[in-house]
C-alpha cells in the first residue's frame, strides 16, 4: 500500500502489559519458522486460512487456536472495525533483523500492516525511505511499504509485534492519517471481559479469472512507477510501456468475449504466457521509481501470477 509518508503512528494506545501476559503464555508450538528462511524471524499465525498453520493469502480467513487464546488481543483487533486477512505476531531474535525489501506482491497492493508492538526495546529501530522510528508498546503504527523497508534489533531481547493486514475502512482511513490530537489525550483501551471481540476476515476473493478492470488497475499503478535504470534507453522504456497497454486491451477483449467464469482459461492462459515470454527483454533495466525493484518482478508478483485461478480438477 502506498502512502503519502513513510510512517503514521495511530492515535491510540494499548494495554502493553496484558498484550505481554497473553503472548508469554503461548507454547513453543505456536511459533513457526519464517516462510522465506530469514535467520532469527518466527511467527504465531493468528488470523489464516482456514485457521489453520498456514501462511497462505487467498481463501477464508479464521483466527486460530493461538489467537483464540488470547482474549484481549481479539479485543484489540475487533475494536478497529475493519476486515483482516493474513495477522500474525512476529518475532525478531536479539540481533537480528529484517532486511532492506519492498512489498511487491499483489497482496500488498491495497493492504496495509498495522503494527502494534507488544515486546521491544528502546534500541529496535524500523526504517522506510529515509526515515527510521521506534514503535514502543503498546502503540499503533502503518507505514508504506512500497517503499524500502527494514527492521533492525540489536537489543538482547526478543522483539514481537502484532502485524495484522486489512484494506481498511474510510474510518480507518480518516482515524490513521486524519489530523491527530495532542498525546496526552490519546484513547487507552483497557481489557474488557464483556467486550463484544467480533472480528471481521477476509474470505476468497479471486475470481478464475481476474476481471479486465482489476487488470487495468494493476497495470496502470506499475505503468505510473516505471523509471530507467543506467544501462536502460528511453525508447525500450515507452516499448515496455506500450507492450502493457496491449496487453490490457488484449485482456479486456476477452472479457468481454468469455466473461470471468473460468471456462475459457487456456485463451486467457495463452495471452498471458505470451506477455511472460516477451516483457523480460523489454524490461531489462527497467524499475520501480520509488524502490528500484525490477520492473519485470513486480509485473510477475502483482499480476502474472494471479491472472487465472486454477483449482484441482479444472480445465
Amino acid at each position: 500500500m502506498q502512502l503519502s509518508r513513510p510512517f503514521y503512528q495511530l492515535p491510540v494506545l494499548f494495554d502493553a502489559a496484558r498484550l505481554q501476559a497473553e503472548v508469554a503464555g503461548l507454547p513453543d508450538a505456536a511459533w513457526a519458522a519464517h516462510p522465506d528462511g530469514v535467520t532469527g524471524n518466527s511467527a504465531a499465525r493468528l488470523i489464516t486460512v482456514g485457521g489453520a498453520e498456514t501462511d497462505a493469502h487467498h481463501g477464508q480467513m479464521l483466527p486460530t487456536p493461538w489467537l483464540n487464546a488470547m482474549p484481549y488481543m481479539r479485543q484489540v483487533l475487533a475494536g478497529f472495525g475493519v476486515v483482516w486477512s493474513r495477522s500474525r505476531l512476529m518475532r525478531l531474535a536479539p540481533g537480528s533483523g529484517v532486511p532492506l525489501h519492498a512489498d511487491i506482491n499483489h497482496h500488498w497492493h491495497k493492504r496495509v500492516r498495522l503494527h502494534i508492538p507488544v515486546f521491544t526495546s528502546p534500541q529496535v529501530r524500523f526504517h522506510c525511505d529515509s526515515e527510521d522510528v521506534h514503535m514502543a508498546a503498546g502503540e499503533a503504527w502503518i507505514f508504506d511499504n512500497w517503499r524500502p523497508h527494514k527492521v533492525e534489533n540489536p537489543s538482547s531481547m526478543a522483539r514481537i509485534h502484532l502485524v495484522a493486514d486489512t484494506t481498511g475502512t474510510a474510518a480507518f482511513w480518516n482515524f490513521s492519517c486524519g489530523p491527530k490530537p495532542p498525546r496526552a489525550q490519546w484513547p487507552m483501551v483497557p481489557w474488557r471481559q464483556d467486550a463484544n471481540a467480533r472480528l471481521l476476515t477476509e474470505r476468497e476473493q479471486r475470481q478464475p479469472v481476474m476481471s479486465a478492470a482489476e487488470v487495468e488497475l494493476l497495470i496502470d499503478d506499475l505503468r505510473a512507477e516505471l523509471s530507467l535504470a543506467d544501462h536502460a534507453a528511453a525508447a525500450q522504456l515507452e516499448q515496455f510501456d506500450a507492450m502493457l497497454e496491449s496487453f490490457v486491451q488484449d485482456w479486456r477483449q476477452l472479457c468481454a468475449l468469455h466473461g470471468t467464469d473460468g471456462q475459457s482459461r487456456t485463451e486467457f492462459m495463452r495471452l498471458a504466457d505470451a506477455l511472460r515470454q516477451q516483457a523480460p527483454e523489454l524490461a531489462d533495466g527497467i524499475i520501480m521509481r520509488t524502490n528500484s525493484a525490477s520492473a519485470m518482478l513486480v509485473l510477475e508478483k502483482r499480476v502474472l501470477d494471479h491472472l487465472v485461478k486454477f483449482d484441482s480438477g479444472s480445465d
